[in-house]
């Protein structure tokens, strides 16, 4: 991970065009040999999937909303998908570097030049588009009557869903060393939630953008730059009263939704993120294990190490297992109680998902750098 880190970070710094940390599909480090499955306790399998077009250079992330799959490609292809059945396809006419977001109604992308492209999620017929004046990486958030969209260079911005104005903007200052990320941010009731380069987690005001809250997942250490870098580089995710966020080079921390105090923390560093319910946290960590703490004071309940150099993604969280997918295309369910090995399944693209799992109607939905989607269900 270091040397890709210190890629990702040359590039920032020489303002380059945008490049993901799974441009390249393969470690050199060897992953280590799946262990077999001995007996199967949750039942994975492919209901659908389809070829969309690939996302390389950027990470594209589908959208689950309203019974509907919404993907796109890094040519501007972007489509509706419902049980598999493509409902229809557009081509924007634009490379799309960031995406895709929707509530059912409305489908967001945006575009290296920093534009946000929407559209009737039922027809795909334009609406409208809006600039930011920075590239856009990240998946739009779609909530109520705004379009969250957050640049490369970390500024947030808030546009009404009718018409796409501007409704306010946050921004703040970043070191001057950080990683390219795609990730996005959380919306809570009344609040928004993103992490920052050098380790804070920010609560903003859904009304006006103003800041509610700063704390602290990570504080930047060691004798170089490169060692400094204390990225939050995944979506912070609420469970019960607490929000948790994790970084990279840095900790696993939860805080009070209510007011930022930090609750409690652990050293682990990680870029796939994380997930949460009401009893426990799931960490994707980066050298490729998966850990859960207990929500309420960070004790280790479990830890699964035989996913090692498989650059993992985000876990996700279904039923009674702990999803999370790898470099080669491989969708892990693990026990939620214990973290043993509880089925898997081979897309057979031998292409990374990279972007974050999505959860569907008793399943998930992945979507591989090639452009393969995959719809899974998960019993």
């Amino acid at each position: 991970m270091l040397r890709i880190s210190a890629l990702l970070l040359m590039v920032s710094l020489v303002g380059c065009s945008a490049l993901n940390p799974w441009s390249s599909s393969k470690d050199k480090l060897k992953p280590l040999e799946l262990p077999p499955l001995t007996q199967t306790a949750v039942n994975l399998k492919t209901l659908w999937h389809v070829s969309v077009g690939k996302s390389e250079p950027y990470v594209l992330t589908p959208a689950v909303a309203g019974g509907s799959v919404f993907v796109a490609a890094a040519d501007g292809a972007l489509s509706r998908f419902d049980n598999g059945k493509e409902v229809w396809r557009i081509a924007t006419d634009q490379t799309i570097s960031g995406g895709v977001g929707s509530d059912g109604k409305v489908v967001v992308v945006g575009t290296p030049k920093g534009e946000i492209l929407a559209f009737d999620a039922a027809s795909g017929k334009s609406l409208w588009k809006a600039a930011t004046g920075t590239e856009i990486l990240s998946v739009p958030a779609v909530s109520a009557d705004l379009v969250i969209v957050r640049g490369s260079d970390s500024r947030i911005e808030a546009f009404e869903v009718a018409g796409g104005k501007r409704r306010w903007v946050y921004q703040r200052s970043t070191p001057a060393l950080t990683l390219r990320s795609n990730v996005g941010v959380a919306v809570l009731p009344g609040g928004v939630a993103a992490g920052f380069p050098g380790g804070k987690l920010v609560l903003i005001s859904l009304a006006n953008g103003a800041q509610l809250w700063e704390a602290a997942v990570a504080m930047p250490k060691g004798a170089t730059e490169l060692e400094r870098v204390t990225d939050i580089t995944s979506s912070p995710v609420a469970g019960g009263d607490n929000i948790c966020a994790v970084a990279y080079q840095g900790r696993v921390t939860c805080f009070s939704v209510s007011n930022g105090n930090q609750l409690w923390s652990r050293d682990i560093s990680s870029m796939g993120g994380l997930d949460a319910d009401d009893k426990a946290v799931y960490v994707s960590a980066d050298q490729g294990a998966v850990l859960a703490f207990d929500i309420s004071n960070g004790f280790n309940l479990w830890k699964q190490d035989k996913l090692a150099n498989r650059r993992l993604s985000r876990p996700l969280i279904i039923g009674d297992a702990v999803l999370v997918a790898d470099n080669l295309g491989i969708v892990h369910a693990l026990n939620r109680q214990n973290g043993a090995f509880a089925a898997r399944l081979n897309t057979e693209e031998d292409s990374p998902i990279a972007a974050e799992p999505q959860r569907m109607a008793h399943g998930i939905v992945v979507q591989t750098l090639s452009g393969a989607v995959y719809a899974l269900s998960v019993e």
